[in-house]
């Protein structure tokens, strides 16, 4: 694992409180993201290149929008006083059920105050020093995956690296090159397709039949996370195709305008898959208390996005660190004002009908 190296620059990030970090992120990302207050895509909308939504912001708006409406049932009269926040996925253990959702391209979406390699490892590394997962990106240029690869390999294969859905030759290069990192588990984001940043770039990526995403899976011979599933039915095509696990996910509403928040239809599928294969989420999840709204819905675990990215540009490794920190007691919080003993096990009678 690397550890932040001492230096005048570096050492500039360990004292850091998570405030400061959210400030000094928002003078590097500059107009690429604001760090809002409340990160509810209403500033960023249409910002994509950048981290807002794609054409009225909608989707992202909706994500956001969702979890917001979801409500705690606060119960105080139990004796859960060390709550346990440990979850098993993919056959490791984690002290949270959070993952650092893949992002990339530093570039053209963060501003390009630090560079991809401190970006991807401050990420990676920071997930690892608190036994959570961290996950790699895809894109152009080609510095996203393979800064992602490198990193992965630094950290003995303690994260996901997730491929966009390219067409067969690059695809299956890229795979290969995935697997060759000792990875936990190979992802592919298929809410990628169509996406208007790699369109802009003359480099298409496209949907897969589900025959064709089971000969992807086959070809890999690992566990597979498919991350883009809207829907109860995909969410059983990918069970049949091989996928240990699925991430509900719209891309954060940057490739479809106007589709629902990722809590709204995270019951449904889970009421499909659950207990079959892993369920993933993200959108719009920000505190401890977002986490538990989603595993109430019927998570296994959840992946969040921007914040990581804000905590990665603001503070590297020691801000990534903190934020993780911050997610801990607010999730412990949630769950002890709810009297629910076990991240593993959260009943949906905590949320509000």
């Amino acid at each position: 694992m690397e550890i932040i190296r001492s230096s005048p620059i570096r050492s500039i990030y360990r004292g850091k409180k998570m405030k400061e970090v959210r400030d000094r992120a928002r003078k590097l990302m500059g107009k690429q993201c604001r760090v809002c207050p409340a990160c509810n895509g209403r500033a960023c909308a249409g910002e994509v290149p950048g981290m807002g939504g794609l054409g009225t912001g909608s989707s992202f708006k909706s994500n956001f929008e969702a979890l917001a409406e979801v409500k705690f049932n606060m119960r105080l009269l139990h004796d859960v006083v060390e709550p346990d926040t440990s979850v098993t996925i993919l056959g490791r253990k984690m002290a949270l059920p959070v993952l650092a959702a893949p992002i990339g391209g530093i570039s053209y979406n963060m501003g390009g105050a630090i560079s991809e390699k401190d970006y991807v490892r401050a990420i990676v590394n920071g997930c690892r020093a608190k036994s959570i997962i961290g996950c790699t990106g895809d894109g152009v240029p080609e510095v996203i995956h393979q800064e992602g690869f490198a990193a992965i390999k630094a950290a003995d294969g303690e994260a996901i690296p997730f491929i966009k859905p390219w067409d067969d030759e690059e695809l299956l290069a890229k795979l290969a090159g995935a697997k060759a990192t000792g990875c936990l588990a190979i992802g592919m984001d298929i809410d990628a397709a169509g996406l208007i940043t790699l369109r802009l770039q003359g480099r298409p990526v496209s949907a897969k039949t589900p025959a064709k995403l089971a000969e992807i899976i086959k070809s890999t011979g690992m566990k597979f996370v498919l991350k883009g599933v809207m829907t109860a039915d995909e969410a059983e095509l990918a069970l049949e195709a091989g996928c240990e696990a699925i991430v509900v996910s719209d891309h954060g509403g940057r490739v479809l305008d106007h589709t629902p928040g990722t809590a709204e239809v995270l019951p449904e599928i889970a009421e499909r898959v659950k207990g079959r294969m892993t369920i993933f989420v993200d959108g719009g999840v920000r505190t401890g208390g977002d986490v538990l709204k989603m595993l109430a819905l019927g998570a296994d675990a959840v992946m969040i996005g921007r914040p990581f990215s804000v905590a990665a540009v603001g503070g590297l490794q020691a801000g990534v660190e903190k934020y993780i920190d911050q997610l801990s007691t607010e999730l412990k919080q949630a769950m002890t004002l709810t009297g629910t003993a076990a991240a593993a096990s959260v009943s949906p009678n905590i949320i509000r009908r």
